[in-house]
């Protein structure tokens, strides 16, 4: 269902107070006109700088003297019964004092004639008062039809001004659209802009321009994050029966696994150890499985006003299931919702928060893998670790003494080394307890050594350099030792 057919079935429903928060202001009075239109509704609209005017003819002037918020809201208990009267950036003034007592009196005025106000903001900053009132309506993203419109009309828009070359394939073409969901029409109108301003071309070359615009776009957003993923699994040590699942189920987001009876896995919790590989795992799944890696940070929902923090997690969940088939990655869930597992000094934030996101991954029926990492399991929710939640809970451990020669090779070999020239068995033995990111660090600590130096990078340097800095493991032996007793019989170990 298109967002005009839902916004009148609000209307036709008896709605008196709609509130629609959206940066798409013209494209939300868009949808109140059509509803307006087909509904044979008269249509006012306010703002403060110019007044009320009516919204169905183009050009009508301002009527005098409404600029001011109680002036234009006076005014619009004045339109006849069944109006729809709309008001633009209205919660910027409702602090207190004659707007607040105007707009509540307007409200009580549109239940008893079958009116209704539609509040259009651009921050989600109403009075509590006005939640009470206000039924929030949330716009859609545009659908893979509506995209390909959006492109036609911005290339024509642009082409009668000056001609542009237009040379792309069907499969480009289908390509740039998919990388185009989940950002709102403006974003993805900008976006074709930028792509043919310079060159004035549109062909198969713009998807990686594309792709990148894209990337800064959702980073500007700050609720997600565009994870670029070079990294592939062979680029980790161990974790045998991870990997092992991971490859199991890499095509279960196929249309053939769907006919095979099959439905897309819902995603893992990885627990561990701190410096253990958990977010490179992210990243080399992400890989593996050619899809992009959206990584949402709890603590950057969190806002000032009432009701935009819990706005902010719905906008994202909104937009990773738009973008998909696609990988989250909540990154050190348990610190983003610490206060939903014990008493809240929050105001209960964290709780309806944490409910939020519990609802949306039993309920989600897009194709989104879910990878949340964790390491303090006394901070984590009980009801996260409670089976349905993720398809499965990995314990992931400090390395093994074979997986420690593993994970000293490949980080000699990205450094440009041969690992057969360095005594592995020694590195490994002397290097238990250390994570995957703690060696990593010792030989990058011993390559500025022999630097410095200006001697080759040898065993003796690495081992020096593990010697003269303890593990965690070491440091916080008592926390390691607790994770692990608790991960026994509970989580599936991921080597």
């Amino acid at each position: 269902m298109d967002d005009i057919k839902r916004f009148k079935q609000l209307i036709t429903g008896g709605y008196c107070c709609i509130s629609m928060v959206t940066y798409e202001e013209q494209y939300a009075l868009e949808i109140v006109r059509q509803a307006a239109l087909k509904l044979s509704r008269d249509l006012w609209i306010w703002s403060i700088s110019g007044g009320v005017r009516d919204g169905l003819l183009a050009g009508s002037l301002f009527i005098a003297d409404t600029e001011s918020p109680a002036a234009g809201l006076r005014n619009l208990t004045n339109a006849k019964e069944g109006s729809i009267c709309v008001t633009l950036d209205l919660a910027e003034y409702l602090k207190g004092g004659q707007a607040l007592r105007a707009l509540r009196d307007i409200i009580e005025h549109s239940e008893k004639n079958g009116s209704t106000l539609v509040m259009i903001d651009c921050n989600d900053n109403l009075p509590n008062v006005m939640r009470s009132f206000a039924r929030p309506f949330e716009i859609s993203f545009p659908d893979k039809k509506e995209l390909q419109e959006i492109i036609r009309r911005t290339l024509q828009r642009f082409h009668r001004k000056k001609p542009i070359e237009v040379g792309i394939t069907q499969r480009g073409l289908d390509t740039i659209v998919r990388n185009l969901s989940g950002l709102t029409r403006r974003q993805a109108e900008r976006i074709i802009i930028d792509t043919i301003a310079e060159d004035r071309r549109f062909d198969d070359d713009d998807i990686n321009v594309v792709i990148a615009s894209k990337r800064r776009m959702i980073q500007r957003g700050r609720l997600l994050e565009y994870v670029q993923t070079p990294l592939d699994l062979s680029e980790i040590g161990g974790m045998r029966r991870l990997k092992k699942w991971l490859e199991e189920r890499k095509d279960a987001f196929t249309s053939k696994a769907e006919d095979f009876g099959l439905k897309a896995p819902r995603g893992v919790l990885m627990l561990g150890v701190q410096g253990a590989g958990k977010s490179l795992c992210s990243k080399a799944i992400a890989t593996a499985w050619h899809q992009p890696l959206l990584r949402m940070d709890p603590g950057a929902l969190f806002a000032s006003y009432i009701g935009e923090s819990e706005r902010n997690l719905r906008d994202a969940l909104r937009q990773t299931e738009a973008m998909s088939p696609v990988i989250l990655w909540i990154d050190e869930i348990e610190k983003g919702f610490a206060s939903a597992a014990s008493q809240s000094t929050d105001g209960g934030l964290s709780k309806r928060m944490f409910g939020t996101l519990l609802t949306w991954m039993q309920e989600h029926e897009a194709p989104v893998f879910i990878i949340a990492t964790a390491n303090d399991i006394e901070a984590l929710p009980p009801e996260l670790l409670r089976k349905g939640r993720f398809d499965e809970i990995f314990f992931v451990d400090l390395p093994s003494g074979s997986v420690r020669k593993e994970i000293f090779a490949i980080h000699l070999k990205k450094r440009k080394r041969d690992p057969g020239q360095f005594d592995l068995d020694s590195l490994a033995e002397t290097s238990e307890g250390y994570s995957g990111s703690e060696i990593e660090q010792a030989v990058i600590s011993a390559l500025h050594g022999a630097y410095a130096n200006k001697t080759k990078l040898d065993t003796n340097r690495i081992l020096s350099a593990l010697r003269t800095s303890p593990p965690l493991s070491v440091t916080m032996a008592e926390s390691v030792q607790f994770l692990r007793s608790w991960a026994e019989g509970r989580c599936v170990p991921a080597d």
